[in-house]
């Protein structure tokens, strides 16, 4: 072999000795579209029992993905969000919260509402003071916890009671549906106006009360991939996961109901 030939040889021969040493190191890329890693979530805290279910199943779908959720009031959610806390997706308990986000720029692409929340009356098992409808709520000596008003459940609790006619006072103004459910359960209210699915969640401790005027307050759960996500590919499949048939199967049978003509 002439020297020009053998020079070129074991510089093909370095070559390939470096490659496999980087190979031994650096795991091999996912394919296209196959979503690994961490994805963060940020959610109303009424969906807290079933996106957890969701995130567990997410990761048993797609080993190697790990799904952090961050559940709370939707109005925080949003104000963290375009104050520019990471995340890669936000479901909101109702549009207006979501809107603060998208008309801020901070959503890839037009959310799409998944599901639909109806409020009831949770009371102490037992139903103790036998509260039978809002109109009972004003009774003097009723202590009543509601959300705050710019709370997705805040806002949907001022819309049933003005349905109702009903004027009331309410003991404490709770920054999510938890912490007024919350209050019911420590024994420290009578009654809070809750989301359908949070007294389902806790039919342990509290009844659900339900009433005509909570048709008057639906509210839409719209949700979305955010667009500065850092895992837009795991974000992608997740909401995916909460849009398809078993999604709406495990948020069914915590007692949301379906999209609007769906």
């Amino acid at each position: 072999m002439s020297r020009p030939v053998r020079a070129l040889a074991g510089l093909l021969a370095a070559t390939v000795l470096v490659l496999a040493g980087c190979g031994a190191d650096t795991p091999a890329p996912a394919a296209d579209g196959d979503p690994t890693g961490p994805v963060t979530v940020f959610a109303a805290a009424s969906l807290t029992e079933s996106f957890t279910a969701l995130g567990r199943r997410f990761e048993a779908d797609h080993p190697g993905t790990t799904v952090t959720f961050n559940f709370a009031g939707s109005s925080a959610l949003a104000t963290q969000i375009t104050q520019g806390a990471p995340a890669d997706v936000f479901a909101s308990a109702a549009p207006r919260n979501m809107a603060a986000v998208t008309d801020a720029g901070h959503a890839a692409g037009t959310p799409a509402v998944f599901a639909r929340n109806q409020l009831v009356v949770a009371v102490p098992e037992g139903n103790p003071q036998r509260v039978a409808g809002l109109a009972d709520l004003a009774r003097p000596g009723l202590k009543v916890a509601l959300c705050a008003a710019q709370v997705p459940c805040g806002a949907a609790a001022t819309t049933a009671l003005d349905a109702a006619g009903v004027r009331l006072t309410p003991v404490t103004l709770e920054q999510d549906v938890k912490g007024a459910l919350a209050k019911v359960k420590l024994g420290e209210v009578d009654a809070a106006l809750v989301y359908r699915t949070d007294a389902r969640s806790a039919d342990l401790d509290v009844d659900g009360v339900e009433f005509p005027e909570s048709a008057r307050a639906v509210n839409d759960c719209p949700i979305v991939v955010l667009a500065d996500a850092p895992n837009p590919t795991a974000a992608r499949a997740f909401v995916e996961l909460v849009r398809s048939a078993p999604g709406r199967a495990v948020l069914t049978d915590a007692g949301f109901q379906p999209p609007s003509g769906s």
